[in-house]
């Protein structure tokens, strides 16, 4: 995902408009205009104004949006690999503390 593909992700999950964002971010909507008729990457000045009107550090703007998703496979597949090796009464009793979960 590019620098502005991610801008765009987080101004449409605010449903803000270009418009919105440059008054939130407090720059001009030439600036935001500009970034998008060219493709181009913002300068990290202009990013940070946008990751501050996104309520965000620039790390966190960064951070791997995989990682997470990285973390949930590692969970997914301990508890298939802990759940093999379960006696079918086990696994049974798994499903059932699962059902009360959800």
């Amino acid at each position: 995902m590019t620098i502005l593909e991610k801008i765009d992700k987080l101004r449409e999950e605010r449903g803000w408009s270009v418009n919105n964002l440059a008054m939130e971010a407090m720059l001009t909507q030439s600036t935001l205009n500009n970034l998008y008729s060219r493709n181009a990457e913002p300068k990290i000045s202009t990013l940070r104004a946008i990751c501050g009107a996104f309520n965000m550090t620039l790390a966190e703007f960064f951070a791997d949006e995989n990682l997470e998703e990285a973390k949930t496979h590692d969970y997914a597949n301990e508890l298939e690999s802990r759940y093999s090796k379960l006696t079918m009464a086990q696994k049974k009793a798994v499903i059932e503390l699962l059902r009360s979960m959800t």
